[in-house]
C-alpha cells in the first residue's frame, strides 16, 4: 500500500461515525466527511429530500448523531455554569432548553450550545466542531467543586424529524404524548426498552423535533420514523435548508475571531440581567453602548450568480469592501443564489 492511499485510510478510520451506519447504508446514503465526522451528504436525490422538509406536504428525517451531547449535573452546576455562559440557566426551568454561548475573556465565540434541563442536570447539544472544545471547557471545572461532567456523545444519538408533517410522524411512532411539547420544552417518552428525549425545535425554520436516544435503540427508532412517513434528509439538503434559515455553522460562518453577538441571535442566547461570566464586560458593553461592527446577514442575488464563499461583498453606492460571504447555496424555494455573510454596519 502507499504511503498516500495508507494515510486516506487512516483518516478515513478516525472519522466519528454513526451508530445508524447500517440503516444508513440500507437507506442508499453517499457519505462525506464534515467537522470530523463521516455523514450521509445525500440518499440518492437531495432535492427530492429538501423537497420533503420544505415542500409543506412532508418530514425529513436526519440522523445529527455527528453532534455532541455532554451531561452536567452536581449542586453547585448552575454556578459553574453561569460563570461560563452568555444565556441564565438559573432561570431555565425543568423540561425546557435555551440557546447559549461559550465566550473567550474577549467576548469571542469559543462554540454555541443548545442546553436542556432535565431535574438537576442538563444536556448540551453542540455541533460537531466544537464538541471536543465544549467538552474540555466543561471538564476544567470538574475539579473545583461539585460539578460533574459526562461525555454522552458515543453512548447517545441524535434524530431530528422537520417539516409540515413533524408532528404527526412524531405521534405516529412515539405516541401522542412525544408531539405534545412546545417550541422550547422538553419531555421524556417510552420506546421499547429505553426512553427517548423529545425536544420541540428546529434546524430549518419549519417545524420540527430533536429525539435523543441510546445507541442501542436508535435504529429501530430510525425504522419506526421511516415507517411513519419521514423521508431520510442527507447533509447537501441541510446544508440549503440551513442558509435559508439563516442558521451559522461553526467553522464556516463563525468562529472565534467573531464577538459573540455579530452571528448569534442575542435576543435568545444572551442574558443582559444574570451578572458577570467569562467575556460578560466586552459584550455588555457593545450591547449597551452601541452595536458590533458587522453582524451575520442573509444576502439574496437580484440576478443568476455563483458567488463563491470568502468573496468580498462591495457597497453599491461607494467604492469599498463591506462585507464577505461565509456560506452560499442555490435556493429552491427562491429559485435564487442566497447566502449567508458577515456585513459592515453602514457608516
Amino acid at each position: 500500500m502507499s504511503e498516500a492511499v495508507e494515510s486516506r485510510a487512516v483518516e478515513a478510520a478516525a472519522l466519528r461515525r454513526s451508530p445508524l451506519e447500517a440503516a444508513n447504508a440500507r437507506a442508499g446514503a453517499s457519505l462525506r466527511e464534515q467537522d470530523g465526522c463521516l455523514v450521509p451528504a445525500h440518499y440518492g436525490d437531495a432535492g427530492a429530500e429538501y423537497e420533503a422538509v420544505r415542500g409543506g406536504a412532508g418530514a425529513g428525517l436526519f440522523d445529527l448523531s455527528s453532534r455532541g451531547r455532554v451531561r452536567v449535573s452536581g449542586g453547585e452546576a448552575v454556578q459553574f455554569l453561569n460563570g461560563m455562559l452568555t444565556n441564565d440557566v438559573a432561570r431555565l426551568e425543568d423540561g425546557a432548553w435555551m440557546h447559549a454561548a461559550f465566550p473567550n475573556p474577549q467576548g469571542r465565540l469559543l462554540a454555541s450550545a443548545r442546553v436542556f434541563r432535565r431535574g438537576d442536570a442538563f444536556l448540551f447539544d453542540t455541533e460537531a466542531a466544537t464538541y471536543e472544545r465544549v467538552l474540555k471547557t466543561l471538564e476544567r471545572f470538574m475539579l473545583a467543586g461539585d460539578f460533574r461532567v459526562h461525555d454522552l456523545t458515543d453512548e447517545t444519538a441524535t434524530l431530528s424529524v422537520q417539516g409540515a408533517r413533524a408532528l404527526e410522524t412524531v405521534s405516529a411512532a412515539l405516541g401522542e404524548s412525544a408531539a405534545d411539547a412546545a417550541r422550547g420544552r422538553v419531555s421524556s417518552v417510552q420506546f421499547q426498552k429505553g426512553e427517548v428525549t423529545v425536544a420541540r425545535a428546529t434546524h430549518t425554520s419549519e417545524d420540527g423535533f430533536d429525539l435523543f436516544v441510546s445507541v442501542g435503540e436508535v435504529e429501530a427508532l430510525w425504522d419506526a420514523l421511516v415507517a411513519s412517513g419521514a423521508r431520510p434528509v442527507g447533509f447537501d439538503a441541510l446544508e440549503v435548508l440551513r442558509v435559508e434559515a439563516g442558521v451559522p455553522r461553526y467553522g464556516v460562518d463563525a468562529s472565534d475571531a467573531n464577538v459573540v453577538i455579530e452571528v448569534v441571535d442575542e435576543s435568545e442566547a444572551v442574558s443582559y440581567t444574570k451578572g458577570c461570566y467569562t467575556g460578560q464586560e466586552i459584550i455588555a458593553r457593545i450591547h449597551w453602548r452601541g452595536h458590533v461592527a458587522k453582524r451575520l446577514a442573509g444576502l439574496v442575488f437580484d440576478r443568476e450568480a455563483e458567488p463563491p464563499t470568502d468573496a468580498r461583498i462591495k457597497s453599491c453606492t461607494e467604492d469599498r469592501e463591506v462585507g464577505r460571504i461565509t456560506s452560499t447555496v442555490f435556493s429552491p424555494r427562491l429559485r435564487r443564489q442566497i447566502a449567508l455573510g458577515l456585513v459592515k454596519y453602514a457608516r
